[in-house]
């Protein structure tokens, strides 16, 4: 048996898919302008779709599970279950105006709205009790108020850079996201088994994005203070160096706090500090 998923046949969460899985230790054969290919060393077979099918295909167990943008997921708004957040392929769902407008409160009521995310912004807008016009439309969703057909656009957002060529700005988030790994709701337990494989793959390969390895020396008397600064996976290991009186430390920092703790070290007598990026990281 293979497991069966779907990912983005091009755009923007394609070469992110195929380098996860790649990372994960899993071969594909030749992908380039395939509709499907499979692995040579895990039971996978890939198909490549469309952004908007793939939450169909995965519901209807065409596929048993697939890489997709929220975004795409929650606007099909299909019966499949999330696994797991990947981190990559961010953006956000937001509402822009014309930059010279002053977007005041209930702003938006009775305006006419352009977006190619119709259930959202309708949730969205519902949320918040208003009432406004929807015009759904596929592509170029900026040019909308240019062209008269709508005083607000519902778009995607990455750097913002094409609501400013556009004249507009960014005034309200409707949604924040990424990347996510998605299942059929009835995979019988071999076709869960082999999801649960190619989860621990991808959970070691997030996991050591998030994380760098480091080794510093330190003297001895200042390991306390050291070890406080750096909890590791467990604790810090620690090896004596030729020099008496001095350690080598070793241990593993989150990404997020990295040069916080860095100066925290450096503060606390750590010398010769060296980071190395990890490949995988199996808790």
């Amino acid at each position: 048996m293979k497991l069966r998923i779907a990912i983005q046949k091009s755009g923007r969460l394609y070469d992110e898919s195929i380098s996860l899985l790649k990372e994960c230790g899993i071969d594909l054969r030749n992908v380039k302008d395939r509709l499907k290919t499979e692995s040579d060393n895990f039971p996978l077979e890939v198909f490549f779709l469309r952004d908007d099918d793939i939450p169909q295909y995965v519901e209807d167990g065409v596929a048993d599970v697939g890489i997709v943008g929220e975004n795409v997921l929650y606007e099909k708004c299909k019966e499949v279950e999330v696994l797991e957040k990947l981190g990559f392929g961010k953006c956000r769902l937001s509402l822009a105006i014309n930059k010279n407008e002053d977007y005041v409160a209930n702003f938006l009521q009775g305006k006419r709205i352009a977006t190619s995310y119709p259930v959202l912004l309708q949730k969205y807008l519902e949320e918040q009790k208003i009432t406004a016009e929807i015009h759904e439309i596929s592509g170029s969703v900026e040019i909308a108020p240019g062209i008269g057909l709508a005083e607000v656009i519902c778009d995607l957002v990455s750097s913002g850079s094409t609501l400013f060529m556009n004249g507009l700005k960014e005034v309200e988030t409707i949604l924040e996201s990424q990347a996510v790994v998605i299942k059929n709701r009835e995979l019988n337990s071999e076709q869960l088994a082999l999801v649960n494989k190619l989860l621990f793959r991808v959970r070691a390969v997030k996991k050591a994005k998030k994380n760098k390895y480091i080794l510093l020396n330190a003297p001895n008397d200042q390991l306390a203070k050291i070890f406080g600064l750096l909890p590791g996976m467990k604790s810090p290991t620690v090896l004596p160096l030729a020099e008496e009186g001095w350690s080598s430390v070793h241990s593993v920092l989150s990404e997020d706090e990295f040069w916080e703790k860095i100066e925290q070290l450096k503060a606390a007598g750590a010398q010769g500090i060296l980071v190395v990026p990890i490949e995988k990281m199996i808790i």
